[in-house]
Formats: C-alpha cells, structure tokens, sequence
C-alpha cells in the first residue's frame, strides 16, 4: 500500500516478470534440461534484480560482464562438488572477493552477488561438470532474453530520472566498509557452513544463503542484527504459506508457473520496502522449485527455517565479534551528511533566487532525499519495537521527524528558487546566515556559503516571502536537532 510515484516499481516489478519468463520460454524452447531451465530464469532474476548502474548504457556493461565472474565460478562448483573440504574454501574466498568489490560500487556489487548465487545455484541443483555445457547455454539465452525486455521493448530507466545514490563515508584500510563487510561476511558464512552441516549434509547451503543476503546494503551492527530477524520473520510467514501452497500443488506445471511469476512479482515490488515481504515471496518461490524438481514435503520447508536461522546466527555473532560498528557511529556520519546536504540545498536556492540562473537547487534537493533513505535504514534498529531502550528511541524518532521537517521545508524552498519570478530579497542573506550557522553548529564548517550575492533591497515578493518562510522553518528545525544529537542515540 506504499505510495509509488510514477508507478515506476509497478512497471519494474511487471518488467521482471516478462524478462524472467522469456528467459525460461527460450530455455525450454531450447529443448535444455529443467535444471538448466531453472538456472536460467534464476540468471534472469539475478541480472533483473541486482544490476544498478546509475546509467542505463552502465547497466548494459555491467549485464554483459555477468558471465565473466559468473562462468568461472559456475565451473569451479561443479568441478570441487565431490571435494567438500576444497569447495567450501574456494566459496569462502568467492564471498570475501565478493563483497570487497562492493568497493567499485553498483557494478562491483552486482558482480559480487552473481558470483555467490552463481555459486548458491551450483549447490542448489548438485551441479557436476557433465551439466556445464546446458548450464552454459542456459545462463547466455536468459542473459539476452532479459537484455532485450529490459533494454528494449521495456526500458524504464529512460523514462525516469536516474536515482540518485548518495556516497557512503569512506574510510582507510580496515576502516573501510567493504573491507569490514568482507571480513564479516567470511566469518558469518565459515560459520553459517559449519552450523548448515550440522542440520544437513545435502541442504547446508541455505544457511549460507542467509548469511550473505543480510550483509547486503548493511553498514552496522544494529542494522544487520534487525534485517536478520527480517528475513527469519518472512522465511517463517513464507514457509506458512508454502505449506498451504507449494506442498499441495507438488509441482504440477501450469498452477506452479502462475504462482511463480506472482512471486516475482512480489519479490520486485515489495524489495525497496520491506524486507520481511520479499523473503516471504522468496521462500514460496524456493518451495515451488523444490516442487518442479519433485523433492518438496514439509520437513524440507522446516529445515529451510532451521538453516535460516543458523544462517542469522552467524551473522549476529560475526558483526558482534568480528570488527564490531555500532549503529551510532554509522548514524552520526548519515545524519551529519544529511545536515550538509541540507545546506548545500539551501544555498544553491539561495544563489537562484539572487540572480545566478546557473545556480539549481533540484539535484541538491534530490540528493538530499536519497541521504534521508539511507538514514532511516540507518535508525531502524533504534526506532524497531524490539528496541528496549525507549530513550534513545525517541531520541532516534525525534530525528527522523526533524529531518523530515527539514526536507519539505529544502522541497519549498527549492520548488520557489525555480520560480524565474521570484527575485531577490535582501532578508535572504540574513536567514541564509542563520541556516549556515545552525549547521555549523551540527557538523562543523560547511564547504559553500548560502548567498553568493551581497546587498539588495528589502521587498515583499511572493516568491521571496515564501522563501523566507521555509528558510525560517528550516533554521527552526536545524536548531531543534542540537538537542537529540547532543546526547548518543546509542550507547554500543
């Protein structure tokens, strides 16, 4: 029931279905086999889902990298399958490669998640070399069928703006998230094998699954704690489900095929929201190829929730144990970046409306939105009902609130600086001063002065009265935000 501007997820969720299912029609028209058919819509799913390139000429070259990190390590699976000892190793190496190319951002990540789940799929259907070649086969023809709906008959992203994707805080060496992450993610999947090995020696994989999906898009402790507890809450509603869908259905192909591309569906429309229901349309998802593959029965759905939790377990205990950040000193650089961008908004306008036509908040406004998404993930952890600690919890909610004040008063602002009747105000300088000093007073010094030009008239135009009005809203709210930003919003 979330809003959706521009019906954008609609249009990319109905987008996936069609790529996702040309894939699997042109694989079984190819006469390959169903495991092959299978990898093939997973590869749809995978190059659909993960690639993210800001541009869409990006995202063609990312897609077209695909097979190079996925191909080597498709064969490398298949060839280690009788050698447990050695193919655990070479995955842990594949996890730890993988998300230390987070570091070259949106296509360093894709490549990273492909090679796992290309790893993941070899597992998942006990690959062995002697099935190469259709695999092979199956992956290039599903890569070229989601290639031509997503760059061609359905091409979304050249009918809107491209996201705007804000930086995350650097840092050096071990500092550096990726470098943290890879380390973390080694340590959660050594142990997510060991544990998976323990529950099952043929369904271990699942475990490990687990461990690498709640690393993604994770930069503290309290985050990655809270999407663990997300994907055990829809692994169980989804395995409820299953168990009234899937186990009965027992892969009968026709009602299996309908189900299945309702859960992509779901998988993509509900996956920028909410985890919980994209593991829920997962885990049916996973149930109903278990029953094409003629394996399902209940136990198997209650051991893909004991692996889930072990896979969660591990997680917990490596982000508790293994180069520990706490959720505060993540949120501090999130909220201080949204400050600046806040500024930085409020400048540009300010410059705008003293005369400089080259001068446009709009990106700074966009950018500052994205900052906010990041944010509020940031907080979860303080603001879950779990949270016990019902201090910080306001404190982390009183944020959010005053950020949300702060970014409809920039929208304001900025949408009056595009008024090319709007003039300059000699009160702006003033009020611009005062926004520059609060945030100052928040995060330091700033990089750009708020007012480029000096002087004016006072006057009592529309556009300049309404541009103090949020401007003055806007110091109120910066001013605000010294009071839960002074104390810690956590304490570990």
């Amino acid at each position: 029931m979330a809003p959706d501007p521009g019906l954008v997820r609609l249009r990319i969720s109905l987008r996936a279905v069609l790529g996702i299912g040309l894939a699997v029609t042109v694989s079984e028209l190819a006469g390959l086999s169903l495991p092959a058919s299978i990898t093939g819509g997973l590869t749809a799913l995978l190059a659909l889902f993960t690639v993210g390139d800001p541009t869409v000429r990006g995202q063609a070259v990312t897609t077209a990298l695909l097979p190079a990190v996925g191909f080597p390590v498709l064969a490398l699976a298949a060839a280690l399958h009788a050698v447990p000892t050695l193919r655990d190793a070479i995955w842990l190496a594949v996890i730890f490669c993988g998300v230390y190319a987070r570091r070259w951002g949106p296509r360093g990540h894709a490549l990273g998640i492909f090679a796992f789940m290309t790893f993941f799929i070899a597992q998942f259907l006990h690959t062995v070399p002697g099935h190469l070649p259709q695999l092979y086969v199956a992956m290039a023809l599903s890569l070229a069928a989601a290639s031509v709906v997503r760059f061609g008959a359905w091409c979304v992203e050249r009918r809107t703006p491209a996201p705007v994707t804000p930086a995350a805080p650097a840092g050096r060496g071990l500092a550096r998230p990726t470098t943290r992450q890879a380390f973390q993610a080694t340590a959660a999947c050594a142990f997510a094998i060991a544990a998976g090995q323990v529950l099952s020696h043929e369904r271990w994989y699942w475990a490990v699954g687990t461990a690498w999906w709640i690393f993604v898009n994770t930069s503290s402790r309290g985050e990655t704690l809270v999407r663990g507890f997300r994907r055990v809450l829809g692994t169980v509603t989804g395995i409820a489900a299953g168990l009234l869908v899937a186990v009965p259905l027992d892969g009968a192909p026709a009602p299996t095929a309908v189900i299945v591309a309702v859960c992509v569906w779901g998988i993509f429309y509900t996956a920028p929201l909410s985890y919980s229901w994209m593991m829920f349309f997962v885990t049916v998802l996973t149930g109903l190829l278990y029953g094409l593959l003629g394996v399902l029965h209940p136990g198997l759905l209650g051991l893909r929730l004991a692996e889930t939790a072990a896979g969660a377990l591990g997680a917990a205990l490596a982000v508790a144990l293994v180069l520990p950040v706490t959720t505060h000193a993540v949120t501090d650089r999130w909220v201080g970046q949204a400050v600046r961008a806040v500024h930085g908004c409020t400048a540009a306008a300010a410059r705008r409306l003293a005369g400089d036509a080259g001068a446009d908040p709009a990106p700074r406004a966009a950018e500052l939105e994205a900052v906010l998404g990041r944010v509020r993930f940031t907080l979860a952890p303080l603001v879950h009902p779990l949270n016990p600690m019902r201090t910080r919890k306001e404190r982390a909610r009183q944020v959010l609130a005053l950020l949300d004040v702060c970014a409809r008063e920039v929208r304001g602002l900025a949408a009056v600086a595009a008024d090319p009747d709007a003039s300059h105000d000699a009160r702006l300088t003033a009020a611009c001063g005062r926004v520059e000093t609060a945030v100052e007073v928040l995060v330091g010094a700033v990089p750009e002065h708020a007012m480029t030009a000096t002087g004016g008239v006072p006057g009592h135009h529309p556009g300049a009265e309404q541009a103090l009005a949020h401007l003055h809203g806007l110091e109120r709210a910066l001013a605000a935000l010294a009071t839960p930003l002074r104390g810690s919003l956590v304490s570990a």
